[in-house]
């Protein structure tokens, strides 16, 4: 395996991420003993690749568009307690560089979000490209990151009597994304 995707895996030009068939979801623990999932309903973003082969993520995140299954839960989510979404409402990754890591790839870039940037590494499983159903190429990504939401200035502690917290540090970030060539 290369150490970049190349020209014959994914064609020059741009790979537009394609809502409808793609998903970015998360999960952070809850109460000590569970998980809290969500996914955020908007996003966008596309993947450039050069002449050479070598590939370019961009991608933004409505923040605002967040869906645990839960009202009140989401609100909070919101709120200045968390995301702050009135002064922060998206968050945005462009990548730096993609290199392989044995079967799969390290996507490296810079994760801005509640208006912190920091650099990430995503494990990205590429899934192959397919023919399409009569509107172009798509191709296919699966892609991981386990954040610390501190790291980006979501520090609410909600300490439980019991030890621990409410809400835990690490949220796990899961990308499934089909994105289709660009014309």
């Amino acid at each position: 395996m290369s150490s970049t995707l190349t020209t014959t895996d994914l064609e020059a030009g741009t790979w537009t991420i394609d809502p409808v068939h793609s998903a970015v979801s998360f999960s952070v623990r809850h109460l000590m003993v569970s998980k809290v999932r969500g996914k955020f309903e908007t996003f966008s973003g596309a993947i450039t690749v050069d002449e050479n082969g070598a590939p370019s993520v961009t991608a933004e995140i409505d923040v605002n568009s967040i869906n645990t299954g839960n009202e009140g839960r989401d609100g909070h989510i919101k709120s200045a307690d968390f995301f702050e979404v009135e002064k922060y409402p998206t968050a945005t990754f462009t990548s730096t560089s993609v290199k392989a890591d044995g079967d799969d790839y390290a996507v490296e870039g810079d994760f801005t979000l509640h208006g912190v940037t920091r650099p990430v590494t995503l494990k990205l499983e590429f899934n192959g490209v397919n023919p399409g159903m009569g509107n172009g190429p798509v191709a296919g990504f699966e892609a991981s990151v386990v954040l610390n939401r501190k790291d980006f200035g979501i520090d609410l502690d909600m300490p439980l009597e019991t030890g621990g917290s409410v809400v835990g540090d690490k949220v796990t970030i899961t990308l499934e994304i089909e994105a289709g060539k660009t014309a």
